[in-house]
């Protein structure tokens, strides 16, 4: 079996994270805000994405390059790609990979949860920013309600597939939700998660200022509900774990702002049009369509990807505070290589 790769901080490539499309049926305000992804707003060609089957492959030689086992599909809302239940289908039959996940909004999932989990999706991560009808119709300016989430979540449990939720936490616009939710979900069986607001893409205005930081996020639910810490589950979760005391139930904080997990970090993620992304703040790409379109051997893939892994030593979030010029540096949308 391939040992795992590693980059020049000595962090092994272990999870591949694949946007299969850059479309999304909400324009949540932190990451694809209405007024740039509008009716005018240009979103990949179709012949600049990659095919499922091109998917596959990459994920193949991923495996052969590093001994990825996991792998998370992301958008974008991935549910909009057609056929996705097929890639699905192509990444269950690759020896290795044994755990499939995929990150999604969730409107989708009573029309696919079902078929997913038959061929082969283990976990589900829902996004879900408030339990305030009028305030998510807003965040998510779609005027989608939250009844369509929750209903999404209903079809995933009911299927059989692991559930988390995850909220992302903005200054301004939601902190005053961060008990409601940790209220509903307490007792359900399902891991809450908050996510500090992150300086993801180009359009979504960041400050600093707008953070909630992980420190006042469990200070809000501790006093109303004492948590404690748990252990994290592996090396290089992303989530600080917590429990219940009175339960034992479990929920985490994201905190890639005020308590970085650069030093860890085993991601990779395949973005929509076939780009080896290093880190989710990277300014560019490594572009594996082109090699794959124009012939290259799977050997000379193989070598690429190691290449890329071996000479990565990306620690943005680490960075982040430490700039003092705050010089915006242009980065890749969120929304063509996922979360």
């Amino acid at each position: 079996m391939n040992t795992h790769i590693q980059d020049r901080l000595g962090r092994p490539l272990t999870d591949l994270r694949i946007s299969v499309t850059d479309r999304c049926n909400f324009r949540c305000r932190y990451c694809m805000p209405p007024e740039i992804f509008d009716k005018d707003f240009k979103f990949l060609p179709r012949n600049d994405v990659l095919t499922l089957e091109e998917i596959a492959h990459l994920t193949t030689l991923f495996v052969k390059a590093s001994g990825i086992k996991k792998v998370r599909i992301t958008g974008g809302e991935p549910l909009l790609r057609q056929n996705v239940t097929h890639l699905i289908t192509l990444l269950n039959e690759i020896k290795g990979i044994e755990d499939i996940a995929m990150t999604t909004n969730g409107t989708l999932l009573p029309k696919y949860a079902k078929s997913l989990k038959a061929v082969g999706l283990n976990r589900v991560t829902i996004s879900l920013d408030c339990l305030d009808d009028e305030k998510f119709r807003y965040i998510n300016g779609r005027n989608i309600g939250v009844q369509s989430v929750l209903t999404g979540i209903d079809s995933a449990v009911e299927a059989g597939l692991k559930v988390k939720i995850n909220m992302v936490v903005k200054r301004g616009m939601n902190e005053e939700d961060i008990l409601p939710m940790a209220k509903y979900f307490k007792d359900s069986g399902i891991i809450l998660r908050f996510i500090e607001y992150m300086d993801v893409g180009n359009t979504n205005g960041w400050k600093l200022d707008h953070v909630v930081s992980k420190k006042e996020i469990f200070s809000i639910i501790n006093k109303e509900m004492p948590i404690e810490p748990i252990e994290a589950n592996y090396e290089g979760e992303v989530a600080s774990r917590f429990k219940y005391k009175d339960n034992n139930n479990e929920i985490g904080i994201i905190s890639s702002v005020t308590d970085t997990f650069c030093s860890t970090c085993s991601r990779a993620r395949l973005s929509a049009d076939g780009k080896l992304v290093t880190c989710l703040f990277a300014t560019k790409g490594h572009d594996l369509k082109e090699l794959i379109r124009t012939g290259a051997s799977e050997d000379q893939l193989v070598e690429r990807i190691k290449d890329i892994w071996v000479s990565r030593n990306d620690r943005y979030s680490e960075e982040r505070l430490q700039q003092t010029d705050k010089k915006a540096i242009r980065k890749i949308e969120m929304s063509h290589i996922g979360g």
